[in-house]
């Protein structure tokens, strides 16, 4: 691993993109109310069903969501430059499919095998969305922004 090809600028725009996608994806207008009801929290727009400070407090949920963006956007140009070298060279089109692969390849199955045990598949399909469509950006700004 040469973290030493990895373009920080890029990374910093994906952790931001994947805030951006997340936010988008999981807003009160979009798919929040339906994944909130899937993972078994109720219905958002009863006050019983809005609580969503957990036991860890929200400073540290978005800490924990940066942190874990930022050392997927880093494996994540591992991953692009890695590839890339392999097919012919880094561009947005191999990032983007490399985003897809990893999707395709580790991140959808893993946590298919966790929802299928605590059935919750629709909190999974629209989990994935989110993670399918944010390796993918990711993947693509890393390939079209190369060191």
């Amino acid at each position: 691993m040469d973290f030493n090809a990895v373009n920080w600028l890029a990374v910093a725009a994906c952790v931001l993109a994947s805030m951006v996608i997340g936010g988008v994806w999981f807003g009160p207008k979009t798919f929040f109310p339906m994944w909130w009801k899937a993972i078994g929290k109720g219905d958002p727009s009863t006050s019983a069903g809005q609580d969503m400070s957990g036991s860890l407090g929200m400073g540290l949920v978005w800490g924990g969501v940066i942190f874990a963006s930022f050392v997927q956007a880093v494996f994540m140009a591992l991953m692009v430059n890695a590839l890339g070298s392999l097919s012919g060279g880094v561009t947005l089109g191999s990032g983007a499919l490399t985003g897809f692969l990893l999707w395709l390849g580790l991140v959808g199955p893993s946590s298919l095998t966790n929802k299928l045990f605590a059935d919750r598949l629709k909190a999974w399909v629209l989990e994935q969305g989110n993670h399918l469509i944010t390796l993918v950006v990711m993947g693509a700004i890393i390939g079209a922004w190369p060191k």
